[in-house]
């Protein structure tokens, strides 16, 4: 049986079987597209912190745009192509969109990269510096840890002398860190002392590993199967013991409820000691002789003597300096200092130079110096400009929060160059791939900073993890990435598959080719509405 209307539309409305699916897909893209972009208004307008106001580069964001809106036209002339009977020129015309999508997520891709690999900390007093991070070095040469990648000066440093592991939770990776750092400083991870164990009912305790083991994942997973057999088996005797007391307890108190007998119902652990296994919840091991262990700062909470690993691990051993070297800081942002300090009744500017930055780092205090004189620059230009508001008696145009308490890298680059920031020159290059650190090098555009662990309240890379923006723009762009990568398979599907299909039945093909057409014409018009959202607002 044939399903009517697959090819030919119906003629009361005009529209065949495929053309009506898409369209009630695209109205539900729309209700979810349109959730998160009502969402990203509600959060921006009641936002308690500085909202990030063009931060992202505007360039590839653009040129994306127009790539978008390119294709969108492309596959419109690959549809009339095929509506017109010339299959080369749909082959061009669709061969052009899906070179239009690749190119996107491209651009798209070194955004990310370039984000991925930016740091920013907030600082305790609301100060937020943004940069690059340093990499470890001794005798010259990188710092590898055991996969082989550079290691960031961002680690928790600790002269660990013991570790206590959880035998059900350790994290295998962890484990061979430790391993790989213990063996690059000349230590031995030990086994403090022998684990013996009942591993059998009424029989004796055996050893399961002694005293002065090496640590491995074997060893623990050793000990991880002890104990869960261990666990399981007591587990079923306290269960069938438990089961039994209520059985007795229902006996000897006919007629009453639950809960009237449950405070007499109790295992009797003495009876049950013999046929008990021995668990081993956490095995511990001596670092000799104590070294120097680093550990990322989001895998580790750390203590003055104590610390503790995500995965239960405790580290035992005296906190080091630990602080986060950036080699290069290419922004210093006092909006929210400024802001904290206007609701505490205090001048934002004594606020900012009291701040620990600009009392602690003398490149620091020249940028802001250098920032103040631009703000007050702008500031008679625009009174000059706009004049004053003979109502109020103020000027009509002030420089932005922004522009008066964020010193951004551009604005660094103009500094260097001795320019006044609306002169600032920068590459090509650098609108894509972010500053060129190594190429202004010279001229110490980008200066060097060591911020103490005391000192940071949080710190990230700028991922969604950084703040509630990042969060919804790699939510919405990679969203609509996946939608860019999954309508670019489709079209290409019909550009390299679709001969038989056009032989066959060219009209087929062409309705395929427009439900297609009308899914990238609502990628481009997502995109439309992400560009001057994200990127320019």
């Amino acid at each position: 049986m044939e399903i009517p209307f697959v090819v030919q539309p119906r003629k009361d409305t005009g529209l065949f079987n495929s053309k009506i699916a898409i369209w009630l897909f695209l109205a539900s893209e729309v209700m979810l597209f349109g959730g998160f972009f009502s969402a990203y208004v509600f959060l921006r307008l009641g936002a308690d912190y500085p909202w990030p106001e063009r931060t992202l580069p505007v360039l590839p964001g653009l040129i994306n745009t127009f790539i978008l809106i390119g294709s969108s036209v492309t596959v419109v002339f690959a549809w009339a192509s095929l509506k017109l009977g010339h299959w080369g020129r749909f082959k061009i015309f669709m061969g052009i969109t899906v070179a239009c999508a690749a190119i996107f997520m491209v651009f798209k891709g070194i955004e990310y990269n370039v984000k991925f690999h930016h740091q920013g900390v907030r600082l305790k007093d609301y100060t937020v510096i943004e940069g690059h991070l340093g990499y470890e070095k001794e005798n010259g040469k990188p710092v590898l840890d055991h996969h082989g990648k550079q290691i960031e000066e961002n680690r928790i440093l600790i002269e660990t002398s013991g570790l206590t592991y959880n035998t059900v939770r350790f994290h295998q990776p962890w484990i061979e860190e430790c391993l790989t750092q213990a063996q690059h400083r000349g230590s031995k991870i030990l086994l403090s002392a022998d684990i013996s164990a009942v591993t059998k009912p009424g029989q004796p305790a055996e050893t399961i590993a002694k005293t002065g083991d090496e640590l491995s994942v074997a060893l623990l997973e050793r000990i991880k199967t002890a104990h869960l057999a261990a666990r399981a088996h007591n587990g079923k005797l306290r269960t069938s013991a438990l089961r039994q007391e209520w059985k007795d307890a229902k006996a000897e108190n006919p007629g009453k409820r639950g809960w009237q007998i449950s405070s007499s119902v109790n295992i009797d652990t003495a009876a049950l000691g013999p046929q008990l296994l021995t668990e081993i919840p956490s095995v511990a091991f001596k670092v000799d002789p104590p070294s120097r262990f680093d550990f990322k700062p989001r895998d580790i909470k750390h203590g003055e003597t104590l610390s503790r690993l995500r995965d239960d691990t405790a580290v035992e051993g005296k906190l080091l300096d630990s602080p986060m070297v950036f080699h290069y800081v290419d922004a210093i942002d006092f909006r929210h200092l400024a802001m904290q300090a206007v609701k505490k009744g205090i001048d934002p500017i004594v606020a900012i130079e009291n701040s620990w930055l600009i009392k602690n780092d003398e490149s620091a205090r020249d940028a802001w110096e250098w920032n103040k004189l631009q703000t007050a620059r702008l500031e008679k230009e625009l009174l000059e400009k706009y004049g004053v508001d003979e109502k109020t008696g103020k000027p009509k145009r002030e420089p932005t929060a922004k522009e008066r308490y964020r010193i951004g890298w551009k604005d660094l680059v103009a500094k260097a160059d001795g320019v006044n920031r609306d002169q600032q020159k920068v590459k090509i290059k650098e609108e894509f791939m972010g500053p060129d650190y190594h190429g202004r090098e010279a001229k110490h555009t980008f200066p060097h900073l060591s911020v103490p662990r005391n000192e940071i309240r949080f710190a990230s890379k700028f991922t969604p993890a950084w703040n509630t923006y990042y969060a919804i723009y790699f939510t919405v762009t990679a969203l609509h990435g996946l939608h860019v990568i999954g309508g670019a398979l489709v079209l290409s599907y019909y550009l390299f598959f679709g001969r038989k299909m056009y032989e066959t039945n060219p009209e087929w093909l062409a309705n395929r080719v427009e439900v297609g057409g009308l899914f990238w014409h609502f990628v481009d018009l997502v995109w439309i509405f992400a560009f001057p959202i994200f990127y320019l607002m």
